[in-house]
This record gives C-alpha cells, structure tokens and sequence, in this order.
C-alpha cells in the first residue's frame, strides 16, 4: 500500500498552491496525493506539477457538491459529475469522489435508496464513457457532518451494488467509519473488490494516525487479509511540521 498525502491540508506550510504541495510531497518521498474541490485552485498548475514530478492523484471531489437524495438537485449533481469529469483528464483521470447530501425529512429510508441509485446510475454512465471511475463516500454525523445520509458504509456497497456499474465504488474512510461504531472486517467482508480507495485518520480529532485510539497494526492488517492493496490517503489535519507528521503517520500504519 502506498501513501498518498492530503495537500488540502499538509504540506501547507510556505506552499500556498496545490503545485507547491505536490512537489514538496514528492520531495517528502510520496508518489501520491489527493485534495478536495477543485473550483477554487489552478488546476493547470497542478497538472504541471504532476507531469514534472510523476505524482500521481488519487482523487478529488466532484465540485459542486450536490444531493443523489434530492431529485430537486440532480440534474445539478450531474452537470457537476460532468464538468468534474472534464477536469479530470488534464491531471490523469483520478477517481473523483461523491458525497451523498443530507437526509430529507419526512422521507423513508427506501425512497432515499431508490433516488440515490437513480442518479448515481446517469452519473456512472457518463463516468463509464470517460473511463473515470467514481467513488461514493460514507461520512460521519456524530462529530463533522449532522444530518448527512450516507453515513452506513453496508448501505453504500448496497447502493454501489444496485447500480451495477464498473465505474462506481467505494472510497472508505477508517475514521469515518469508527466514529460511526463499524467494524471494518464486518462490513467491508466479501466486497473488498468494491473498494477504489482507503483514507485514513485518527479518532479523536481526526489528526495523525497513531494519535488516537485507533488500533492502526490491527486496522491495516485487517485491509490486508480482505485484500486491499490500493493507496491508504492521509486525510487527517496535521498537528505537526509536515516531515514529523508524515513519521508519525508511517510508524503508526507501518507503510
């Protein structure tokens, strides 16, 4: 497994721009990163520095976020998934990453399911004729993200599942997932190939692995037995000089 670097947020001192952030990553001894939205930053930039330093994304969000659970929004959420799309063949076609929204009040958990599978059905289909692969991601509401729907990792791969496409899968987040009580055999058992991308941080705070409670020897070994061998992206904020962060990050996953 090899590491990829949040630069939305390491990296960050004295490097104002995500070009910056890559090669100070790539002079850090990483091969790889990830950021967040793209609207806000020079992405010709990015590619530049991606082509000069052989780094490699893996993955961004598709900017603007919108709802797969509101029907209102989906024809915005698509023209998001395509505009994102676009931008990602300039820095190598990452896989980009779907948030859900929030849950509707009033509205049963079964109608939230089929609105969801829906859209995500039109958006894997203009991501399977850009050959880019989309990942929906589970997050917390206990601690950053209050009224959010998909919080269930179970109920994403149920809904990945449905929609039955080659281009939509799994961006799982340890953290997330621990805040929400899983157990990461239990729910990743027997759909490890549904897995594009593994993202980690410690709980509390969601900084450095191996300043939590998070049993990061455990959790790793755990990928490793279902079968994971893609990139574990450090999506934590650092409470160190980035350097020291990234030894503290390594010795804890011993990656």
């Amino acid at each position: 497994m090899q590491l990829s670097a949040c630069i939305e947020w390491q990296f960050a001192e004295g490097n104002d721009t995500l070009a910056d952030r890559v090669r100070a990553a790539k002079a850090a001894g990483l091969a790889a990163c990830e950021f967040h939205l793209w609207r806000d930053k020079d992405m010709a930039g990015l590619a530049a520095a991606l082509a000069e330093t052989g780094v490699t994304l893996t993955g961004f969000c598709v900017d603007p976020r919108r709802s797969i659970v509101d029907p209102a929004q989906h024809e915005e959420m698509l023209q998001a998934v395509a505009d994102t799309l676009a931008i990602a063949k300039t820095v190598g076609s990452p896989p980009l990453i779907v948030a859900s929204g929030f849950t509707r009040e009033g509205i049963s958990a079964e109608a939230h399911k089929a609105e969801a599978v829906k859209v995500l059905r039109r958006a894997a289909s203009l991501a399977e004729a850009a050959e880019v692969t989309l990942v929906l991601e589970p997050l917390n509401d206990r601690v950053e993200h209050p009224g959010m729907y998909l919080v269930d990792t179970t109920l994403a791969l149920d809904i990945i599942e449905a929609v039955g496409s080659p281009r939509l899968k799994l961006l799982y987040d340890v953290y997330h997932s621990h805040v929400m009580g899983e157990d990461m055999r239990e729910v990743l058992a027997g759909r490890i190939h549904l897995v594009e991308h593994v993202q980690v941080a410690d709980s509390p705070g969601r900084n450095e692995p191996g300043t939590g409670t998070i049993d990061w020897p455990a959790a790793i070994q755990t990928l490793r037995d279902l079968g994971y061998t893609g990139a574990l992206g450090l999506e934590y904020r650092p409470t160190l000089e980035a350097t020291a962060s990234l030894a503290v990050s390594r010795a804890a996953l011993g990656v």
